[in-house]
C-alpha cells in the first residue's frame, strides 16, 4: 500500500504539491494518507481527499483532530473516514 503523509498547513498550495503524488498512487492499489499532523486543512485538500477515496482502490485517511473538525462541519465525516459497503 503505497503511503502519503500531509503537512500540518494543508491550502491549496499543500494540494497542488500532494496530487501528483496521488496521482502516481492511484494504479498501484490502495493508499494510506497520514493525515495525523494536519493542523489547517482548506477546501481544495479536502476535495483532493474525496476524490482519493473515490478513485482506483480508494485511499485510507488517519485524520488529525483538526481535520476530523473540518470534515464534521463541512458533512464529510462519512466521505472521508467509514469504510465503503461495496
Amino acid at each position: 500500500m503505497n503511503s502519503i503523509t500531509l503537512p500540518a498547513r494543508c491550502d491549496r498550495a499543500a494540494a497542488e504539491v500532494v496530487w501528483p503524488e496521488l496521482v502516481a498512487a492511484l494504479g498501484s492499489g490502495a493508499i494510506r494518507i497520514d493525515a495525523s499532523a494536519v493542523e489547517h486543512v482548506g477546501q481544495a485538500v479536502l476535495q483532493l481527499l474525496v476524490s482519493a477515496r473515490r478513485s482506483g482502490d480508494g485511499a485510507q485517511i488517519t485524520p488529525s483532530p483538526a481535520l476530523e473538525d473540518a470534515a464534521r462541519l463541512t458533512g464529510l465525516t462519512a466521505e472521508l473516514f467509514e469504510e465503503s459497503e461495496l
